[in-house]
């Protein structure tokens, strides 16, 4: 594929496993496609608080948060939707009301409900290990999710969006009809299962927050590759010109891709950019 191209990623499944280790060719396809006169932005459901230091060293020509709900290109702040604080409020009550562990994603930082540490235990390392892994026994939360901070404010004003566990699918139907105001959705990581909820803001997805970085960048959507592994990547897949599933990701991704490439872990990244002539 001749000329410059911009790249959207997935993190989760995509650059790095669910168990959040970024393999070493994954970060290579990265440098080298950059090196080449690409442009590549990570475009997540994380906010930038969630973005440890290893992924970010990478070097990204801009990222999108949130789900779509922060767009930022080239160190430029395009577009930043906001739960609004009377949101965040009711969804903390609500979340409090029933015993839901939960944490707030901010660009500031993800902040943990007290006792999530415990509570959400079972849920996190069974988004880490996968439908049907053994978990091993000495995984904690931090592995998972090392920058949790506990002990902070849970009523903010800078939330993108918020995660909580399901303690059953009902708690997902009773969100949605609970905050009609809200985008509420479910996530789980390989497999897809419902493990967790979320609030986003409502109208936003990772098609029009791609669509807002390629024109803040004075780019063609022809010249776009998305690449991901979920459900919530789809609109970013239909979107650009070139849509990747990975091998790891789910049925409904793989279906609708126009190339599949290999698994998260078996440098499936790598091979894609290969595939496509980035590297």
């Amino acid at each position: 594929m001749a000329g410059e191209k911009i790249v959207f990623l997935d993190v989760d499944g995509t650059i790095v496993t669910y168990e959040n280790v970024l393999p070493a060719s994954a970060a290579r396809a990265i440098r080298e496609a950059r090196a080449a006169g690409h442009k590549v932005l990570m475009c997540t459901g994380r906010s930038k608080g969630e973005v440890q230091p290893e992924l970010a060293a990478l070097g990204f020509d801009g990222m999108i948060g949130g789900n779509g709900a922060y767009v930022e290109v080239e160190g430029r702040t395009v577009m930043h939707r906001l739960v609004t604080p009377e949101q965040c409020r009711r969804i903390v009550d609500w979340c409090h009301a029933r015993g839901l562990p939960f944490y707030l994603e901010s660009n500031n930082g993800l902040f943990a409900s007290e006792g999530f540490r415990e509570d959400a235990r079972e849920a996190v390392l069974a988004y880490s290990a996968g439908p049907g892994n053994p978990i091993p026994e000495d995984m904690t939360v931090e592995d998972a999710f090392p920058l949790l901070t506990y002990g902070g404010e849970l009523y903010r004003d800078d939330v993108n969006k918020v995660s909580f566990v399901l303690s059953s699918y009902q708690d997902y139907l009773d969100a949605c009809r609970d905050f009609p105001d809200m985008a509420v959705g479910t996530w789980g990581g390989v497999g897809e299962a419902a493990l967790f909820g979320d609030f986003g803001v409502l109208g936003i997805d990772k098609a029009a927050a791609v669509r807002a970085a390629v024109e803040a960048l004075g780019a063609d959507m022809g010249d776009t590759i998305a690449v991901g592994d979920a459900r919530v990547d789809i609109p970013m897949l239909e979107a650009c010109a070139v849509g990747v599933a990975m091998g790891s990701g789910g049925p409904e991704i793989r279906a609708m891709a126009d190339y599949v490439t290999g698994d998260v872990d078996k440098d499936g990244l790598w091979q894609a950019f290969c595939h496509l002539g980035l590297v």
